[in-house]
């Protein structure tokens, strides 16, 4: 193989590395933007409740309360409930409110939870 195509063919493998946590690509869990507000709520709600997200920090004067809209915080209740017990069965689905994605959905202090 020439040089070229195998320092190419190893730049693409460390890529691909660098984007796994302990054997598993990072995933979030955020709200799908082509979701009605209304369902949204229903399922923000639900995460926040009977789901058991930890939605603490989307309050009045917490971190993640800004922008207050009910996608950011729909996003971050989806996330929190999808970390927590992703390894326990549950998925990011919210009856299709909720898709998952590989990039970081954290912005300036509010950061959201990523368990491997």
């Amino acid at each position: 193989m020439s040089s070229p195509i195998l320092k190419i063919l190893i730049a693409l493998l460390l890529l691909t590395l660098s984007f796994q946590a302990s054997g598993q690509f990072m995933e979030w869990c955020i709200a799908d933007e082509q979701t009605q507000d209304e369902e949204l709520k229903k399922a923000l709600d639900w995460a926040c409740g009977k789901g058991g997200a930890d939605c603490s920090k989307i309050q009045v004067n917490h971190p993640c309360y800004l922008p207050n809209t009910m996608r950011d915080h729909a996003s971050y209740a989806f996330n929190s409930y999808y970390q927590r017990f992703k390894h326990k069965g549950a998925s990011c689905y919210f009856n299709s409110a909720a898709i998952t994605t590989d990039l970081d959905p954290s912005h300036g202090s509010c950061k959201f939870e990523f368990l491997p």
